[in-house]
């Protein structure tokens, strides 16, 4: 049984490590994070189901006065652990890297962490291979892992040679107030670093992209414009979308009509916090222009990362040698597919 940590309880780390105890060769020694946030208060009050570990610079008495119990410190549970999914904000990654390689431990980081934290730059599809026995991943950034799943998919099926990509971006996450309040479009320069970081892991296929903030919180929405090696038709896509576990085809006369739709849906389906690991496609906007392919992709900002993240465990510990039997059993213990 592989011993896992995770590391920030935030809105990555609570899913990591929902996610992990759901993986059947896996055990979730337990979460850390550094304040009685909003989310510890809520696992003492669930009865603790993960234990809580602290991380330099907390205050142990603030704990203390809230009744929630601790099981350690973060050295306690790196010491205790063989990989840790570090979901801290960007740049207490990088620190705690300097722990983590003290105790000769493998670890995990987030999108928002720099590349220069890790070995590889993962993606549990694309280059899973690529992740076998490093000490340090990163994963991709939301969009990027949505983005790089759509795009795989069609590649490894088809050929893919060139994608324009569009990015209409949720601003923050539901519950977050430090953008503001705003009643406007921010437009990034191009190219978005969407794109430049499908490049890294891709570097076959040429990519740019725009990327547009919105103010809504649930979910991105990306057009892609896709050239393949040869003629992809909208019936070639759609076979290749229905085939992939991590991709769900939806149909706007079904009901789904956008981003709220896809939220609603999952919450109906008793998903905690309404969380969708997988990405969704609309049927509808599948669409050829002479040699190219569009197509609209929803992207769940707060739950896709994870499911990439538990294939890169199984890649840095050389759990699965094998590309598809990697994802596959996450897939599995994930729940994933079974729509179909």
């Amino acid at each position: 049984m592989t011993n896992v940590g995770v590391v920030g309880y935030g809105v990555i780390g609570q899913r990591l490590a929902d996610g992990v105890a759901r993986q059947g060769d896996m055990r979730l020694v337990g979460v850390a994070d550094v304040a009685p946030t909003l989310a510890v208060r809520a696992l003492k009050e669930k009865g603790m189901p993960y234990r809580l570990f602290l991380a330099e610079g907390a205050d142990r008495a603030a704990f203390d006065a809230l009744g929630i119990p601790v099981a350690g410190s973060l050295e306690d549970l790196a010491v205790a652990c063989d990989v840790l999914l570090d979901a801290t904000s960007a740049g207490v990654g990088a620190r705690n890297r300097v722990l983590y390689e003290r105790l000769g431990k493998k670890a995990i980081f987030q999108g928002g962490e720099k590349d220069t934290v890790a070995d590889v730059f993962f993606h549990g599809y694309a280059n899973y291979e690529k992740g076998l026995g490093r000490q340090f991943l990163k994963l991709t950034s939301c969009n990027t892992t949505g983005l790089i799943r759509a795009v795989d998919c069609l590649d490894r099926a088809y050929g893919i040679r060139r994608v324009a990509i569009t990015i209409i971006r949720r601003v923050a996450d539901p519950g977050d107030y430090h953008r503001g309040l705003t009643n406007a479009l921010q437009v990034d320069k191009a190219p978005s670093h969407q794109a430049v970081d499908l490049m890294k892991i891709m570097p076959h296929i040429q990519a740019t992209g725009i990327l547009v903030h919105t103010p809504v919180t649930h979910g991105h929405i990306l057009t892609i414009v896709a050239t393949g090696l040869g003629r992809i038709d909208k019936d070639m896509a759609l076979r290749a979308f229905a085939a992939h576990d991590r991709i769900r085809i939806v149909r706007i006369a079904d009901g789904f009509l956008g981003n709220a739709s896809l939220f609603r849906y999952a919450r109906d389906l008793g998903n905690p916090r309404g969380d969708m690991y997988e990405v969704a496609v609309w049927e509808e906007s599948v669409v050829e222009s002479g040699d190219d392919l569009m197509f609209a992709l929803y992207i769940p900002q707060e739950a896709v990362t994870i499911p990439e993240t538990i294939d890169a465990v199984r890649a840095c510990l050389e759990l699965q040698a094998d590309r598809l039997e990697a994802v596959g059993t996450t897939n599995r213990y994930l729940g994933m597919g079974t729509w179909k």
